[in-house]
């Protein structure tokens, strides 16, 4: 199983790195191959498919991919194109050719999916024989659903599954999807080798942890996380190959005994990797997401403005990790409401991460915005526009540093503050890329604990983890002048914007009704905000 990271768009760079990874599975005297669903185009191509030239290149490339893999058979993921549209596919290159095509048959169209949209769904399910094998071929949802062509397939004799993925990551679906490989392993009396992409693409991030799975429900390899990789499991099969009951709705196909290049090598060791912590999972997650997402978009540098604060602490520890502490600039911004104690723990984090840190004071400009502005507010009492004048020109900052030398912006809001409206637009909402805007508050301190906790060491300062949050925008101010308790708001926002509970589910959970409401009405309210932040990495 390639575990390989593309990117949406690089026909020619994917198919070269297809080709990569088809070379060394050869060479380690494997039978078969998987590559990632669409892993020709990148996932999700969105409307790129739209473009025929698009589809005509990647259909060119898998024709050329042909003819250079040999000695291996290679299931490869691109868009097929026929007479009444395009299908999400997969390849069986064998022999020097394509031997045959698998059209998906089940098309998600939820959640971050919209398939339906571009694709027309496959009516036949596929199984082929390699070395005497049956092994019946699909894509991503398909294998989700109980009544999908697992059935069938194993019903017209395949001893094996392979499903090919480009399924993205969030909080728990690891073990979901664990959970749903075992009781259709076992319910197919089948070996599944369930192979996933890796990287970053815009808001998603594809965690790999690859895996197969025996008829048993024994997970007898796993791929690493987030992490590129070729995952190499035998498996044996009994002399006697599995008979088929009945074949209605299955198309086969037997694959001629490939010419070898290479001698096979010796059993490959059991594999299965040690389960990491939700807190490691999410880490790991940020920083390939941070990583692809610069990188991606053609970013070596980013910028990132710090206050002292637990926010930007946490942003700056994952941007370090995913680019290098030599391509990060911390940029302190006091004003007259700064603390001593922010400026020494910005100073702190920044010896620490080993990052560049420069201090650009606002103290002065903030005087002459107020100034400028004594007209036209005459007769006002001062309130949230003179405090988020400070926001605003540091946002201004950060974006001349960006025009002026290409790096990337990185913002540090988290979801609480996203959710209720607790940012200031053209202040430290604006930038390129937004960290953390899917990790709720109390995550937030869970992820910088677990940091000090792998680093052995305050990375991130232990005062940052115990002081009040502020914005110190005004004398003495927290965030819970403004905001319930986090402990309090977070559980509410879950309840509200994942779980999609109304009123009176959320009091049932013993918060008061006075309190919902207020929450909800500023989520509600706040959504012309949310529609102008920049992107950020989906890991709810």
């Amino acid at each position: 199983m390639a575990q390989t990271n593309p990117v949406v768009g690089d026909i020619r760079g994917n198919a070269a790195m297809i080709k990569r990874y088809s070379d060394r599975a050869a060479r380690l005297g494997c039978d078969l191959v998987l590559f990632p669903e669409l892993a020709l185009t990148g996932y999700p191509p969105e409307d790129l498919l739209l473009k025929p030239r698009f589809i005509r290149d990647n259909l060119t490339a898998l024709k050329e991919l042909g003819g250079k893999i040999r000695g291996i058979t290679a299931v490869v993921g691109f868009v097929d194109r026929k007479a009444e549209g395009i299908y999400n596919a997969a390849a069986i290159i064998h022999n020097g050719k394509i031997a045959d095509v698998y059209h998906k048959m089940h098309l998600p169209n939820y959640g971050v999916f919209d398939e339906q949209r571009y694709f027309r769904a496959g009516d036949t399910a596929l199984n082929f024989v390699v070395k005497g094998v049956r092994v019946g071929i699909e894509i991503c949802e398909d294998i989700w659903q109980g009544d999908g062509p697992a059935k069938a397939q194993s019903w017209a004799g395949a001893e094996a599954l392979v499903n090919i993925n480009a399924s993205p990551y969030h909080m728990g679906k690891p073990r979901v999807r664990e959970t749903m490989l075992i009781a259709r392993a076992r319910e197919n009396r089948v070996f599944i080798a369930y192979s996933n992409t890796v990287g970053g693409q815009d808001e998603l991030v594809f965690d790999g942890q690859s895996m197969v799975v025996g008829p048993d429900g024994e997970v007898i390899s796993r791929g690493a996380a987030f992490e590129e990789e070729l995952v190499v499991t035998d498996l044996e099969f009994t002399d006697a190959a599995k008979k088929a009951r009945k074949k209605k709705g299955v198309r086969e196909v037997t694959l001629k005994p490939a010419a070898r290049k290479h001698a096979v090598l010796p059993r490959a060791p059991k594999r299965n990797l040690e389960k990491l912590s939700t807190e490691e999972e999410v880490l790991k997650g940020l920083v390939m997401g941070t990583r692809d997402y610069a990188r991606k978009n053609g970013f070596r540098h980013a910028v990132i403005g710090l206050s002292g604060g637990i926010d930007s602490s946490l942003v700056a520890a994952i941007a370090a990790k995913a680019l290098g502490a030599t391509h990060i600039t911390g940029v302190f911004m006091p004003s007259e409401y700064t603390s001593n104690e922010s400026r020494e723990d910005a100073l702190a984090l920044a010896v620490a991460l080993g990052i560049e840190l420069l201090t650009v004071p606002i103290k002065e400009t903030v005087k002459s915005c107020r100034r400028m502005l004594a007209k036209t507010f005459a007769g006002t009492e001062p309130d949230t526009a003179e405090e988020n004048l400070q926001a605003r020109i540091r946002g201004n900052i950060l974006m001349a540093m960006s025009n002026k030398f290409g790096h990337l912006v990185l913002t540090t809001g988290n979801k609480s503050e996203m959710s209720v409206g607790y940012a200031t637009l053209y202040g430290d909402m604006a930038g390129g890329f937004a960290v953390i805007k899917d990790v709720p508050k109390t995550l937030v301190y869970r992820l910088s604990e677990k940091i000090n906790e792998l680093a052995g060491r305050a990375v991130i300062p232990g005062r940052v983890l115990t002081k009040a949050p502020t914005a110190e925008l005004r004398p003495n101010q927290t965030d819970q002048d403004t905001l319930p308790p986090y402990e309090v708001l977070d559980p509410i926002l879950k309840a509200y914007v994942e779980d999609d509970m109304g009123l009176d589910e959320i009091a049932s959970m013993g918060f008061q009704m006075k309190m919902i409401k207020k929450v909800i009405r500023m989520v509600d309210q706040s959504e012309y905000k949310r529609r102008q932040a920049p992107p950020g990495i989906k890991i709810t």
